[in-house]
């Protein structure tokens, strides 16, 4: 277990690279911006926004382009700026979380009263709670299959309605380093090969109780069919400069965002309140990511605000001690409950999936502690 020299990111990751002298792609983008022409980025993104304009009249529909929104943060700020900044008339598409929380039913209904349309989709809740299910036991990951949903989605209307364009947030084979297998530039198509969505292949989903015709939401089109409705998807971090974790956070906010005021840091595994807004389950499924790679979501908020200049490498480690990993016994009962099982048999079923070349279980508590030292290369 390595990690990189300038932020505390770990080569666990699936799909992370590093150069020869240990530093993650996600830093070496970051380095790399300050060389960027912004000015011609931004005439660039002028010129695609024109051109949908243009193809929307052209196909006699009122939409410019799409938007996946959960009216969090990054959604927010990416309908504000495509419509306020380049004049798009956006449509934004909100793929609803099972069981949203009430801080997500306000921040859309925020986003709505901000001035647009916004279709809802929700996939049937019995099939989202079967999938939860065998996506955990056979995962060690209670949201894979949700995630198909939630970036389908957008896809799904935009070929539907032949809308020329998809917007979506930011490029993770830039922003976290995970360039094996996807483009580094503004395709934003490439969403479909990361570790998670695997290529939008549903056959992996299929069983006795669940066929294709269940799956419809959850199965990405193929480049093909994507490619015959003359669509283009981006990514808009690519091209707005001031797009950051943090200052994302404060725009929305800035335009009504709700954040977990309430919430107890500590026992949601991550120092800031303004991510993850929308749905409960993903608490319980970070402390299985940090189980089985050594790195949470507070190590993500880290890196983040070391490469953005906020915090020290120092500080950041003394942070994720603190933070990463932690889910407070709420949130595990509610994913036990979401997925109709007792907290012993998820458990059972989590401890196959923690990696015990990073972690021992303490034989008097039971509790899995680390073998590594954060920030301190480990030799599994």
């Amino acid at each position: 277990m390595k990690y990189c020299k300038r932020c505390i990111q770990p080569d666990t990751r699936p799909q992370i690279w590093f150069d020869e002298h240990q530093i993650c792609g996600a830093c070496l983008y970051e380095e790399r911006k300050a060389e960027i022409n912004w000015t011609q980025r931004e005439r660039e993104l002028t010129e695609i926004s024109n051109h949908a304009k243009v193809e929307s009249k052209k196909r006699g529909i009122s939409y410019d382009c799409v938007i996946g929104v959960s009216g969090g943060k990054d959604s927010t700020f990416q309908a504000l700026y495509m419509k306020e900044k380049l004049g798009l008339n956006p449509l934004l598409v909100n793929c609803i979380p099972d069981e949203i929380t009430e801080l997500g039913t306000y921040n859309i209904n925020n986003l709505a009263s901000l001035g647009f349309d916004i279709i809802h989709v929700r996939p049937n809740p019995i099939i989202a709670k079967k999938l939860a299910k065998k996506s955990f036991y056979e995962y060690g990951n209670l949201v894979k299959a949700s995630e198909y949903c939630l970036w389908v989605s957008a896809y799904r209307i935009a070929i539907q309605w032949s809308i020329p364009l998809i917007v979506q947030g930011e490029n993770p084979a830039l922003t976290l380093g995970i360039s094996q297998g996807m483009n580094t530039d503004d395709d934003a198509f490439g969403i479909f090969s990361t570790n998670t969505l695997q290529g939008g292949d549903i056959d992996i989903w299929i069983d006795d109780g669940i066929n294709e015709d269940m799956l419809y939401l959850y199965k990405a089109p193929s480049k093909s069919e994507y490619n015959s409705k003359n669509i283009r998807s981006i990514y808009l971090q690519y091209y707005a400069r001031e797009w950051s974790q943090v200052g994302n956070a404060e725009f929305a906010i800035a335009h009504g965002l709700r954040v977990r005021e309430n919430d107890d840091t500590r026992e949601i595994g991550r120092y800031t309140r303004h991510s993850a807004l929308d749905n409960d389950i993903v608490v319980a499924n970070q402390m299985l990511k940090y189980l089985k790679f050594g790195f949470g979501f507070a190590t993500d908020e880290a890196c983040y605000d070391i490469r953005e200049g906020r915090i020290s490498r120092e500080e950041a480690i003394s942070l994720v001690n603190e933070y990463d990993g932690k889910c407070g016994d709420q949130y595990l009962q509610y994913a036990c409950d979401y997925i109709g099982v007792t907290k012993e048999e998820f458990w059972r079923v989590a401890d196959g999936f923690v990696n015990k070349k990073l972690f021992e279980k303490d034989d008097s508590t039971g509790v899995w502690v680390p073998r590594f030292v954060v920030g301190t290369d480990f030799k599994i």
